[in-house]
């Protein structure tokens, strides 16, 4: 049990709560309160002297920072509760610590999502300045021209006027009616690969997230999990300079 104070939100993120981000909109909505009084970002905690609460529910620290990789499913949400008759990758895992995932793959996507406890890993991987890299297998309806890989790879206007960074993309194999294309980023805009084909005049069939940083999907089949390594966690970590 920590003896030292620290910042409520980072306490939190430790707890398992959620990335920090998430714990500061948690004390912004006036969702937790520390020995009975409404929280306020910055806030300092001791854990063995301060009640802290979230939602009338005691908070506790994390008893050890968990790291998993999974490959999900389509048809399976990235969240902490299910809906519209949907699981969750949460639903697919059997671990006592209270986990959460770490970024986003739509429910029609499948691939590489890492689930942890660790608030300042999580904020790292989470948070747009650090650009970690992320790649995808993405299957299209057909070929892309010359023309528009250029454009895939120089960045495109979005629909929702959001411009895409330059990305890597080159074509995997083809056939008649459909091609496997090869994209990594750094960026990590809502459903992005999606729009940036449909902008293109293209469209996606199956999306597959393969890499995170140095984090790879290999090995497991779908809705399968698993650990990280000691070595896994610490280059996904200096990946992110946590």
């Amino acid at each position: 049990m920590s003896q030292s104070t620290e910042r409520l939100q980072k306490y939190l993120a430790r707890a398992g709560i959620g990335s920090r981000r998430k714990c500061e909109d948690l004390i912004r909505s006036g969702r937790v309160t520390v020995n009975g009084k409404v929280a306020i970002i910055g806030q300092s905690v001791k854990e063995s002297e301060d009640r802290i609460h979230l939602d009338g529910e005691r908070v506790t620290g994390a008893e050890r920072l968990v790291y998993i990789v999974m490959n999900k499913p389509p048809k399976v949400l990235c969240s902490l509760k299910g809906q519209g008759g949907h699981s969750t990758v949460i639903d697919l895992i059997d671990v006592r610590e209270r986990v959460y995932p770490v970024g986003r793959l739509d429910l029609e996507s499948q691939g590489l999502i890492l689930l942890t406890n660790d608030g300042d890993l999580a904020n790292h991987l989470s948070h747009p300045r650090y650009g970690h890299e992320k790649e995808y297998r993405v299957l299209l309806n057909r070929l892309p021209d010359p023309h528009q890989l250029k454009a895939w790879r120089s960045g495109v206007l979005l629909a929702t006027g959001e411009k895409t960074l330059p990305a890597r993309v080159f074509t995997e194999r083809n056939s008649q009616n459909q091609a496997w294309v090869r994209v990594t980023m750094r960026q990590g805009l809502k459903r992005q690969i999606r729009k940036t084909a449909q902008g293109l005049g293209l469209f996606v069939i199956k999306l597959i997230r393969v890499r995170i940083g140095p984090l790879k999907l290999a090995g497991l089949g779908l809705g399968e999990w698993r650990f990280l390594s000691r070595n896994e966690v610490n280059d996904l970590k200096k990946s992110v300079r946590v």
